[in-house]
């Protein structure tokens, strides 16, 4: 579904590159700090995970993919702080407290870019 509206949309694309790569640096920021320094669970996850991966996400929206060549004119402009901080915080909740359905759990490596993908285009035109 993302690949037919970034065909229509070349600033929809851009969101979906931006999610994409703060997931999944994000989820191995997460597992590394997890597995190292975590020490309160929530489930199968630890709060120091997410908070590396919080930490890493935030940095990258904010400081990295301003220097990115292309990127901020194909958003017209960069995220705001606030943007940034709402983009790292639904990665990490998303990444911290998985989705059940009845007595399963989806794969969050399916739709959190999913999600996190709308979540940055609302967040980029409403903020």
């Amino acid at each position: 579904m993302c690949a037919c509206i970034c065909v229509i949309s070349e600033s929809f694309a851009a969101y979906a590159f931006l999610s994409f790569t703060l997931f999944i640096l994000g989820d191995a920021a997460a597992a590394l700090v997890g597995k190292s320094f975590g020490r309160t669970r929530v489930g199968m996850k630890t709060l120091e995970g997410a908070f590396g991966c919080f930490m890493l996400s935030f940095s990258l929206a904010y400081w990295v993919f301003p220097c990115v060549p292309k990127f901020s004119e194909t958003l017209e402009g960069t995220l705001s702080l606030v943007q940034s901080v709402v983009v790292a915080l639904s990665i990490s909740l998303l990444e911290l407290f998985p989705v059940k359905l009845k007595k399963f759990s989806l794969n969050d490596n399916l739709y959190v870019p999913v999600v996190v993908t709308w979540i940055v285009s609302i967040a980029h035109s409403i903020l």
